[in-house]
């Protein structure tokens, strides 16, 4: 199939873990999403931990409020945060598993054993014309389980994919992108828009952006680090140039 065009989506909770280690104002996570969009972001994604240890409510209503681009607000299946989605209204909520003892997400959204919570949840979401993400495994069950809980977009888990990377060993790198290629095909055939991230670098994205069927990367973590070196803008076009010639890569 022929490769539509990929978007990025920022994430900004780790401009807001520095500001939050030493506490005040600085560095600003709604500056860093002004910058992202200037040097080409097509959307902003955050966090609302149930912890607030990066993003903060604050954050997100000044996101909404003052960024010219859609934001992704990544969240919880709780009650607390489907108020805030309802009252705020982004234009995207990606739902996510959290623990409070992980440094980050660790994985997929198991839908297929919390179906029954999830439904309502997302109906619920659906109903206030808010697109709803599901971040999950790239498993073929999975895509079937989105799609009977009437979520139109998956996020895919590229996490291990990304350890793979890192640990050298081709053949588990060939397992991962063979396990994402196939949940990519099979959920877009189902109709549902396919997302992919985690743990993805200018080094790692080119095959994942390969995928014709992934329509948006949200990378985060590696923009913010590189950045540290070499500025957000600098940053955030490397990834976008990596991003095309991985897709230019991509099967018509």
């Amino acid at each position: 199939m022929p490769a539509s065009p990929l978007r990025l989506g920022v994430n900004v909770d780790h401009v807001a873990t520095l500001r939050n280690a030493r506490g005040g104002t600085m560095p600003d996570p709604v500056r860093a999403a002004h910058a992202a969009v200037a040097a080409g972001a097509d959307g902003i994604t955050a966090h609302l931990r149930e912890d607030r240890r990066h993003i903060r409510d604050a954050d997100v209503e000044r996101l909404m409020r003052e960024v010219d681009r859609p934001l992704n607000l990544e969240m919880a299946t709780t009650a607390e945060m489907l108020g805030i989605a309802l009252r705020l209204k982004p234009r995207a909520a990606c739902l996510v598993p959290e623990k409070r003892e992980e440094r980050t997400t660790e994985g997929g959204l198991d839908i297929v054993g919390g179906r029954e919570h999830l439904g309502p949840f997302i109906a619920r979401l659906n109903e206030a014309g808010i697109r709803v993400s599901l971040f999950v495994e790239p498993e073929i069950h999975v895509m079937e389980a989105a799609r009977a809980l009437a979520a139109p977009v998956v996020e895919l888990h590229t996490g291990t994919y990304s350890e793979a990377v890192i640990s050298g060993d081709a053949g588990r790198i060939r397992a991962e992108l063979a396990r994402l290629a196939r949940a990519a095909e099979h959920g877009h055939a189902l109709g549902l828009e396919i997302h992919a991230g985690h743990g993805l670098t200018v080094g790692n994205v080119g095959p994942v952006a390969a995928l014709p069927q992934v329509r948006e990367l949200n990378i985060g973590h590696a923009l913010m680090a590189e950045a540290i070196f070499d500025g957000l803008d600098a940053a955030i076009r490397a990834m976008l140039s990596a991003m095309e010639k991985g897709r230019a890569g991509s099967p018509a």
